[in-house]
């Protein structure tokens, strides 16, 4: 009896929860924003976006002069044909240095072009990735949000079939005790009252596991959800949401990027094939150096010519580098393609198997709880056995149960079809992370 009040008592706990709208509800919107606030795979992939925008603005440093300075002062012993020629030998003075040069790139062989050109894609991959990880990340919590909601009904509607045994229990035993009842019908329906009693225990510790991976993933504990309202439409067709996918989905546009990201490196490695040729202008002042006396100063303005002549074929090796890895980055993405195009695939049959089964789940249900509403009459007065009134209580659960699963299968399959076509922030109302923006000038 402890065991049955303990067990009615939580069943009345987890109603309460199902139907208590408390002033604070975890709305799914506030639990994807926590869950994308918090986690640190966003967060690594927002810190290589930065990263990677720095390594754009050191390759357009290669657009503006440089200048450096270099300066020395010291004392400089001297053996040269100079100092021989006046009888003074070996020749010791304090030497001092001074030198500023500024060069401005005319011409690199497009080498600088290239480079910015190069990391300008890996910053819009980079980004697409920020993106792509806060879309996976969402999708990961839309899950384990709807799969707390799915628990709490399985355990509701398990607390339902147990107190529905509980009567028939109730009755089976008044019988019994006024000596109209067969035994073998009160050992039957002890079995089957275990046996949801079994159930109401198995479906707690399922809703305990989807809290505790709620936990995990939100970083909050489940209070008072509530069930979300699908605001937007599904995709006419398949070929509509795939044809979606291709033009929107983060991860095969980051996959694109990296394409143009090779192609820019591929064209940098060419440069050394060119001459270069900068502006240079330079000062110098010196006094007593090379062992003669007196202060010299120099001035130069022109053009500077740089051209490798040979290499040992570092540059043909390069080239080639590239080449391959223009066509790793060309194969990844056709990779990509396909598999956006699998998720896709999976996520609308997901969704339209759950969406063909809805209906004849709730024929099911309604034709079974009729059927057992007839068959509590009959059994009263004498024209059902026990094991038909039993039954057809089973039928009413397991039918509900399998009712509660496909609306559940199908919110989520809604929001995994966001998710492959790389809506799914958007439909929910949730900002992505700054960092997945495309910056304007790209």
């Amino acid at each position: 009896m402890n065991k049955i009040k303990k067990i009615s008592k939580l069943a009345s706990a987890t109603i309460a929860v199902l139907f208590t709208q408390a002033l604070q509800a975890q709305t799914l919107e506030q639990a994807v924003i926590t869950t994308l606030k918090n986690n640190p795979e966003i967060q690594a992939s927002i810190n290589s976006r930065l990263g990677v925008n720095l390594e754009k603005r050191q390759a357009e440093a290669g657009y503006y002069p440089t200048v450096d300075l270099t300066a020395s002062v010291g004392n400089e012993r001297s053996n040269n044909p100079t100092t021989r020629s006046n009888n003074d030998g070996t020749v010791s003075l304090s030497r001092t240095d001074a030198r500023i040069r500024l060069r401005q790139l005319l011409f690199d062989g497009f080498g600088t072009t290239s480079e910015v050109e190069r990391q300008t894609a890996r910053v819009n991959s980079s980004a697409y990735t920020v993106y792509s990880t806060s879309e996976n990340t969402g999708l990961r919590a839309v899950q384990v949000y709807i799969e707390v909601l799915r628990r709490q009904n399985l355990v509701a509607l398990a607390a339902e079939n147990l107190k529905a045994h509980e009567n028939t229990m109730e009755q089976i035993s008044l019988r019994n005790k006024s000596g109209i009842g067969r035994e073998s019908d009160l050992q039957q329906t002890i079995g089957r009252l275990a046996l949801a009693r079994a159930n109401l225990i198995a479906e707690t510790s399922n809703l305990e596991d989807a809290e505790t991976n709620f936990i995990r993933v939100i970083g909050q504990t489940p209070i008072n959800l509530s069930l979300p309202v699908v605001e937007f439409n599904a995709p006419d067709n398949l070929d509509v949401a795939i044809n979606q996918a291709f033009a929107s989905h983060p991860t095969l546009k980051s996959a694109l990027a990296d394409v143009s990201a090779a192609k820019a490196q591929k064209r940098a490695a060419k440069s050394p094939l060119y001459p270069r040729f900068d502006i240079e202008l330079s000062a110098t002042a010196n006094d007593n150096v090379d062992g003669v006396r007196g202060t010299n100063r120099d001035s130069f303005a022109g053009v500077v010519l740089n051209y490798n002549l040979y290499r040992g074929g570092q540059d043909s090796a390069r080239i080639n580098e590239t080449i391959h890895l223009v066509n790793q980055s060309i194969d990844i993405r056709n990779n990509t393609h396909r598999q956006v195009e699998e998720s896709m695939r999976l996520s609308w049959n997901a969704y339209r198997t759950a969406s063909e089964q809805i209906g004849f789940f709730s024929t099911q249900v309604n034709a079974s709880v009729k059927a057992r509403d007839a068959y509590r009459k009959q059994f009263k007065i004498g024209q059902r056995t026990l094991l038909d009134l039993l039954d057809s209580e089973n039928e009413v659960f397991v039918a509900k149960s399998s009712l509660t699963n496909s609306k559940f299968d199908q919110l989520f399959a809604n929001y995994r079809i966001q998710n492959s076509k790389g809506a799914l922030l958007r439909s929910i109302n949730v900002a992505l992370p700054a960092a997945a923006d495309i910056p304007a000038n790209n």
